[in-house]
């Protein structure tokens, strides 16, 4: 599987093997997704089996110490096309020499998407195969066109959450760590304006959301609405000058390393630990105007 595309009446989308990487959606007749220009050479990563950034670019565990690098090595590796049709395609990556090198641990991670009349599903298993604990941490990163459509500035765009977001929320130091320290929110309500400047200070990472789902929007203009299931935390994050860009919308059950907390991967804030045998799930979908 290098490219399998999904298609129908109203919606098509493509799913590359390497990461099993959502490239391109089209929902309603509108392009949705990232193009991945130079500005970040990607659409929507995986993130596997971290989130963010460990303290020196390290996962220790059992007192080994291996390198890991930023958001994992799910989003670069090939994965197995187990299931594809018109309307569903199901991809999986298994630990492997490589992996044990970065990560001294056998997992399964399956990925599966289906495209519905003007949505697509995104369900994430991850299963513990091996006789010891596994530890990690999964996201999501999908990159959306901002503006959604060119007809309208960047600025007519916002966020609207399902529930109030008072916060505080946290932010990431310059060497990409969690920042211990609070950080107003911009939210007012269950709003957010979208507005050049808002992440030039990189993400804004919600530990503790209400909201399960928001609608991005361009007032008076096209919409999408995403509904994400099993993510405790979420980040958003955009990057780019005054022309078109990009806004990053992503769920997440796990985070950087704080900036002022040292040990191992096994009680990272925001990990999770899956016993032997046992299986976590996640899902996200997206759909068009409502």
């Amino acid at each position: 599987m290098d490219i399998h595309r999904l298609r129908t009446d109203r919606a098509e989308a493509a799913i590359a093997a390497t990461g099993a990487e959502l490239q391109a959606l089209r929902l309603d007749g509108r392009d949705l997704l990232w193009h991945a220009g130079p500005l970040w050479p990607r659409h929507a990563p995986l993130l596997f089996p971290i989130v963010g950034t460990l303290k020196d670019d390290t996962l220790r565990w059992g007192g080994g110490a291996f390198p890991m690098p930023r958001h994992g090595f799910a989003r670069d590796r090939a994965f197995t096309l187990l299931e594809g049709t018109a309307t569903t395609c199901t991809a999986e990556l298994r630990d492997d020499e490589a992996t044990r090198a970065l990560y001294p641990f056998p997992f399964l991670l399956r990925v599966a998407y289906t495209l519905g009349v003007a949505s697509l599903r995104m369900d994430i298993i991850l299963r513990n195969p091996g006789e010891g604990p596994l530890p990690a941490s999964l996201g999501l990163h999908p990159a959306f066109r901002w503006p959604l459509d060119p007809r309208f500035p960047k600025a007519a765009h916002r966020l609207v959450f399902e529930a109030d977001e008072p916060g505080p929320l946290r932010r990431l130091t310059a060497g990409g760590l969690l920042d211990p320290a609070p950080y107003p929110s911009p939210i007012q309500g269950r709003t957010l304006p979208l507005q050049e400047g808002l992440f030039d200070d990189d993400a804004l990472i919600f530990l503790e959301p209400r909201s399960r789902s928001l609608r991005f929007e361009a007032e008076g203009g096209p919409a999408l609405t995403l509904r994400w299931e099993g993510f405790p935390h979420l980040g958003l994050w955009a990057k780019g000058g005054p022309g078109p860009a990009f806004l990053c919308i992503e769920p997440w059950e796990g985070h950087a390393d704080p900036a002022d907390w040292t040990g191992e991967f096994s009680g990272k804030p925001g990990s999770f630990i899956l016993p032997p045998g046992a299986t976590r799930r996640w899902s996200l979908t997206i759909a068009a105007g409502s």
